[in-house]
């Protein structure tokens, strides 16, 4: 009874959908069937991913990449097949950037990837978020989460900048923070090339004006950003957006060698290395875009 109840509403609620969108979940679930992923008896991979749910769940992302972003990418097929780690710039206040790469990777490579997003650590202490966040593709970003990822063949993302790249103002744009020397020590920790990823656009998004961090820190938050729509619009003011155009560039596939434990002067040297590639496809996307919104 219950089940036939949930069913003719889902029914309900698709009616009303519009075509054009059943079209798009119905190409997000073709795409993510033919990624390679492995999964268990009852269609759920070895960290919570459960594709159907993803393909829905993901829905308003693939929404924004198409629609409202009208993402383009770049030099995509440089993105080998196997284990690999996408480094990428990371701004715009909401992690918009990290949506919007993981669709990139859905739906333009070949074959399909479903990226998988190292979340920040007070994301699993979320009611409902948390347990939605893993049918999603996204684990906590600890490293022996991303150490197991990559060895059992996964497209890790990571954003070594962090808060600091998301929560810095509009006045630094374009301008790389200092990166974390983590991922470097799990590329050699389990031989993983790195694919850089410069994504122009997203600093454009939500120029933050100010920052209270202290503030944000004390209501369990990483910042506290004001933008030109928070808190002006309210708690809405957050998530929007302005409808800048997203422009993905993916970099050559670098290698490196070493040891996990070197020392950090030399493991920076090799960081250096990812963050001027990330920085010459910025000057090369900057130059060749027409403007903030095309």
């Amino acid at each position: 009874m219950f089940a036939g109840l949930r069913q003719a509403l889902k029914d309900l609620v698709g009616a009303g959908i519009p075509m054009a969108w059943r079209e798009l979940q119905g190409e997000l679930a073709d795409r993510i069937a033919k990624a390679p992923v492995q999964l268990n008896e009852y269609g759920y991979d070895p960290y919570g991913m459960h594709p159907a749910t993803m393909a829905e769940s993901i829905l308003p992302s693939a929404l924004l990449y198409r629609h409202y972003f009208r993402a383009e990418t770049y030099d995509v097929d440089r993105v080998p097949e196997g284990r690999v780690l996408l480094i990428a710039n990371h701004a715009g206040q909401v992690p918009y950037d990290g949506m919007m790469l993981t669709i990139a990777m859905l739906l333009e490579a070949n074959p399909p990837r479903i990226c998988r997003a190292m979340g920040e650590y007070f994301i699993a202490r979320l009611p409902f978020l948390s347990t939605l966040a893993a049918r999603g593709g996204v684990m906590s970003g600890t490293p022996e989460n991303c150490v197991q990822m990559l060895e059992n063949g996964e497209c890790v993302m990571v954003f070594p900048e962090g808060a600091r790249g998301i929560n810095k103002p509009y006045s630094k744009a374009y301008q790389l923070q200092r990166f974390g020397l983590g991922f470097m020590r799990l590329a050699l920790e389990t031989d993983t090339p790195i694919v850089p990823v410069a994504i122009v656009g997203s600093e454009e998004q939500q120029p933050g004006l100010a920052n209270f961090e202290g503030l944000g820190h004390s209501l369990g938050l990483p910042s506290l950003p004001i933008t030109a729509t928070f808190p002006l619009l309210g708690p809405a003011g957050l998530l929007v957006a302005l409808p800048v155009k997203y422009h993905i560039y993916f970099g050559e596939p670098l290698r490196f060698e070493g040891h996990p434990s070197d020392e950090d002067a030399v493991m920076q040297q090799r960081v250096d290395v990812v963050r001027d590639s990330i920085h010459a496809m910025f000057e090369r996307g900057l130059a060749e875009r027409a403007g903030i919104f095309r």
